[in-house]
């Protein structure tokens, strides 16, 4: 299970205007240059964080990209759900039929219930995490750790030997 390259870049374009001092701007080739990625790429992916209202651009000689709203209200899943869409949505199934046109398992499916699970985990981690967090997380090298209890590992009891 993976993310793609378009929601991995989008983010960090994100997060590379989100780092900007209020009244700043980053423009295409600024971000290109910094994540070093072609500034045709860049562009296809603030044209899409711009349509769903994560950045804003501004024309002209001091213009480039902005937040359209502040960090703290930008979610982690909400940006890759607008970059590349969820791991398990439920044309998950549809897209996975082998060579016949519905799924031998549409019916009776252990595996659907499964990508179910796996997706609401994903979620409740990404939707609890905004770009403020990581920004913090980036200043002070620690990833930001959401209270969530399912991932936690039990610790492990020593023997006195």
């Amino acid at each position: 299970m993976k993310y793609s390259a378009q929601e991995e870049y989008g983010l960090r374009c994100l997060l590379q205007i989100a780092r900007l001092t209020p009244g700043d701007s980053m423009t295409i080739p600024q971000i290109s240059e910094v994540e070093g990625l072609s500034q045709t790429h860049v562009a296809k992916l603030l044209m899409i964080l711009r349509k769903e209202g994560f950045i804003k651009a501004t024309r002209g000689q001091l213009g480039g990209y902005t937040l359209a709203r502040p960090a703290n209200e930008i979610t982690v899943g909400s940006v890759l759900a607008a970059l590349g869409g969820k791991l398990y949505d439920e044309e998950f199934c549809g897209r996975h039929t082998g060579q016949n046109h519905i799924c031998t398992h549409a019916v009776d499916c252990s595996i659907r219930s499964l990508w179910q699970v796996v997706q609401k985990a994903v979620d409740e981690v990404v939707e609890r995490i905004t770009i403020e967090n990581l920004l913090q997380a980036k200043e002070t090298t620690a990833p930001p750790r959401p209270n969530v209890t399912l991932f936690d590992t039990p610790r492990r009891l020593t023997s006195a030997s």
